[in-house]
């Protein structure tokens, strides 16, 4: 009887062994590719004033940096172009030759191609 007994426990432990060596299916990992984000977007005057400074920075940095017009002027009814250089939301400013300012904050550039200046203020679409 016992000799039953340990030849049962021996089977029993055999076979959970070999359960665990068997080789189990595969799980199957669906990589879903991020959309690519156009960080290109358009700065169009739609004012009546010429635009004397252009500055505009990623949300996450303290400051505006550099006027991006540099010695240019964005005149009425001119636009530029310009690309992000990394995606998320970035904050726009725009100063009119008359000294008058203007700034949009938190524009998505994945989502917004166009920043509008109009005599109100900036409009991203």
């Amino acid at each position: 009887m016992r000799r039953r007994l340990l030849t049962a426990a021996l089977l029993t432990t055999a076979s959970f062994g070999l359960a665990a060596c068997q080789q189990q299916p595969a799980q199957q990992v669906v990589v879903v590719p991020s959309q690519a984000c156009d960080t290109s977007f358009r700065v169009s005057n739609q004012s009546s004033v010429t635009v004397a400074q252009l500055f505009f920075s990623h949300s996450s940095r303290n400051g505006w940096g550099t006027d991006q017009l540099g010695q240019s002027v964005l005149a009425p009814g001119r636009y530029v172009n310009y690309r992000a250089a990394n995606t998320g939301n970035y904050d726009f400013r725009v100063v009119w030759a008359n000294g008058r300012a203007a700034e949009i904050r938190g524009v998505n550039v994945c989502r917004a191609s166009r920043i509008t200046v109009t005599n109100s203020g900036l409009i991203a679409s």
